[in-house]
């Protein structure tokens, strides 16, 4: 008797190769009983779908797991609203690096029979928030699974602001802006821009400045209990943007503070037995090719 009766399933849209999966993992859970509810926009690519669809909320309120077919992105723009919910996730790599969609398209029958099985690794990975206040009042919200990233909104612009964690001073910055990553960001944006990569397993949160005029300013790793806050300065020349994870941009006003912690809500993903970061990190960032042999 499986825990999961009722499955969701998301993917990426506008790719024919998600359908093809999302299609193969339909008629291998539906002989096993389960419930399935699809994404309706994914759903409705299906030719003759006759069975549930619902929103990614619909998802998150009523099944028991979720599949998300594409890549990471896929898998952040689930994460937001299925860690809320506390629903864990299955990801299934029909993207490009992925890191967190760790399922090969050939092997997905027979990791999903070892996962509903109970046969499975967990990681639990937690989530930033962040409120933008203007003049004592919050005027928006967003929260993310990767990063939360300030930045102009324009190239060849730079920014002012200021660092405070815990309420306290860090440094004044000039730079093309900011990255906060989680551990599980520490190998997206924050890497390419010369952040360190994190265990997932750590609570920690790096701040990676990104093209700092100052030459001091260098990325910092701090304690993800700690309430950070980047107060935009009056004379920036630019129109600043807050982008979490990529996906959710928020225009910003000078003098705006933005207030960064730690999400209530962890997103909880499952893996095959024999799911290993170091060896992920190997094969996606081809750390086996200088590795010396043991």
């Amino acid at each position: 008797m499986t825990m999961y009766h009722s499955i969701g399933i998301i993917g990426r849209l506008h790719s024919q190769t998600v359908i093809e999966t999302v299609t193969r993992i339909i008629k291998f859970l539906r002989p096993r009983g389960h419930e399935i509810v699809v994404h309706h926009a994914v759903a409705n690519n299906i030719d003759n779908y006759q069975g549930r669809t619902g929103r990614r909320r619909d998802i998150g309120e009523q099944c028991d797991l979720a599949i998300v077919v594409g890549g990471d992105g896929s898998m952040l723009a689930a994460a937001r609203v299925l860690a809320i919910h506390d629903v864990p996730v299955i990801g299934v790599n029909r993207g490009k690096l992925g890191f967190l969609t760790d399922i090969s398209p050939e092997e997905v029958e027979d990791c999903l029979a070892q996962v509903l099985s109970g046969k499975y690794e967990a990681s639990s990975r937690f989530m930033l928030s962040a409120k933008v206040m203007r003049d004592g009042q919050e005027v928006a919200r967003g929260s993310g699974l990767n990063d939360i990233v300030l930045h102009p909104g324009q190239s060849a612009r730079m920014l002012t602001y200021d660092l405070l964690i815990d309420k306290r001073p860090v440094y004044a910055d000039r730079a093309d802006g900011v990255i906060i990553a989680t551990p599980t960001g520490s190998t997206a944006y924050a890497l390419s821009a010369g952040g360190p990569i994190m265990h997932p397993g750590l609570d920690a949160i790096a701040l990676v400045p990104m093209h700092p005029h100052n030459l001091s300013s260098r990325p910092l790793v701090v304690s993800a209990d700690a309430e950070l806050a980047l107060h935009l300065g009056q004379d920036n020349q630019t129109q600043p943007v807050l982008s979490i994870d990529g996906q959710v941009h928020i225009t910003l006003e000078h003098g705006d503070t933005i207030l960064v912690q730690r999400h209530l809500a962890r997103l909880k993903v499952l893996h095959p037995i024999g799911h290993h970061f170091y060896e992920r990190c190997r094969s996606k960032l081809g750390w086996h090719a200088h590795a010396t042999t043991f």
